[in-house]
C-alpha cells in the first residue's frame, strides 16, 4: 500500500489538568509533553501505522520545531516532504482535562503546501490512497492523482471552488459550516461520512445509498480525545484504498478512533 497525506502540521505542547481554567483562575497541570501534531501529521502517522509507512506533504518554517517535526515523524514511519517558509512552524497549546476532552489554542498561521513548490508530487501518481487537510488548488489536484482521495472540510474554499471529485469527505454532523460546505460541493463526493462522536455517525453515497454505524467500544480507559477525528479519517482512507466495502472501512475507522482515545496524545 502506498498512502499519503497532504496537510498541515502544528508543534503541540500538551498539558493535563483537572479542568480548563475559567477567566482569572489558576489550575495546576501535571508535567506535559510535546509532539508534532495537527490534522496532517496525525493522519500520516495513523496511515503509517496501518501501511507500514506513509508520506506527508506539508509546509514548515525554517526553525527548530521543523527539525524536531521531521525527526519525530520519521521515527513514526512518516516521510516528510516539506516546503520551507519564512514564517515560523505553527504551534499549539492543548489542555487535556480529567474527562479526556481537549481544548486547543493555535499560535501562528497554518502553513499549507502549494502545488507549485518543488516537492515530490510524482509520488502521488497511482498511490493507493491520499487524505487532504490543507493545501492550495495545485496541491489538491496533485493529491487527486491517487486512486482514492479523501478530504477534510478544513480545506474550505479551495475544496468548494476546485471542482475536484472526491471519493469521500469526512465531516462532523454537528458542525453547520461543514455540513453547508458538503451540500454545496460539486461534483458530489462519492461518499459523505458525517461523524457524531460517541454516537457513531451516518453516511450517504452519491448513488443515494445511506446508512449509519455505531461507535466502537474503547479498548481501554480513556486518556484523551486529541487526534481521534483525523485518526478515524486516516483509517477510513486506508480501508477504502484497500478496496474494503464502505461498512467495513467505517468499522475499521471507528475502531482506530476509539483506540486513539485510549492513548496519551495522538500517538501514545
Amino acid at each position: 500500500m502506498r498512502v499519503a497525506v497532504v496537510g498541515h502540521v502544528e508543534w503541540v505542547e500538551f498539558v493535563r489538568g483537572e479542568r480548563v481554567p475559567g477567566a482569572g483562575q489558576i489550575v495546576h497541570a501535571s508535567a506535559g509533553f510535546e509532539e508534532p501534531a495537527g490534522g496532517g501529521a496525525v493522519a500520516a502517522v495513523e496511515l503509517a501505522r496501518l501501511a507500514g509507512k506513509s508520506t506527508l506533504f506539508t509546509a514548515l518554517g525554517d526553525d527548530e520545531h521543523a527539525t524536531r517535526t521531521r525527526a519525530r515523524l520519521g521515527e513514526l514511519g512518516v516521510r516528510v516532504e516539506a516546503a520551507i517558509r519564512d514564517e515560523p512552524t505553527r504551534r499549539a497549546f492543548t489542555f487535556l482535562d480529567a474527562h479526556g476532552e481537549r481544548t486547543i489554542t493555535t499560535i501562528g498561521e497554518r502553513l499549507a503546501p502549494r502545488g507549485e513548490e518543488p516537492l515530490d508530487w510524482d509520488a502521488l501518481d497511482g498511490a493507493d490512497g491520499a487524505y487532504v487537510t490543507a493545501g492550495d488548488l495545485g496541491a489538491l489536484r496533485a493529491a487527486r492523482r491517487a486512486k482514492v482521495l479523501v478530504a477534510s472540510p478544513r480545506m474550505g474554499r479551495v475544496l468548494a471552488e476546485s471542482g475536484v471529485e472526491l471519493d469521500a469527505l469526512v465531516l462532523s454532523d454537528r458542525d453547520e459550516l461543514e455540513l453547508g460546505l458538503a451540500r454545496a460541493l460539486l461534483p458530489r463526493p462519492a461518499l459523505l461520512v458525517a461523524t457524531r462522536g460517541s454516537e457513531g455517525g451516518r453516511y450517504e453515497t452519491a448513488d443515494g445509498e445511506a446508512g449509519s454505524w455505531d461507535a466502537a467500544p474503547l479498548p481501554g480507559p480513556i486518556a484523551d480525545s486529541y487526534g481521534s477525528g483525523d485518526t478515524f479519517a486516516a483509517a477510513l482512507t486506508y480501508g477504502l484504498a484497500a478496496g474494503e466495502p464502505v461498512e467495513r472501512a467505517l468499522r475499521r475507522a471507528a475502531e482506530a478512533g476509539a483506540a486513539c482515545m485510549t492513548r496519551r496524545g495522538p500517538y501514545g
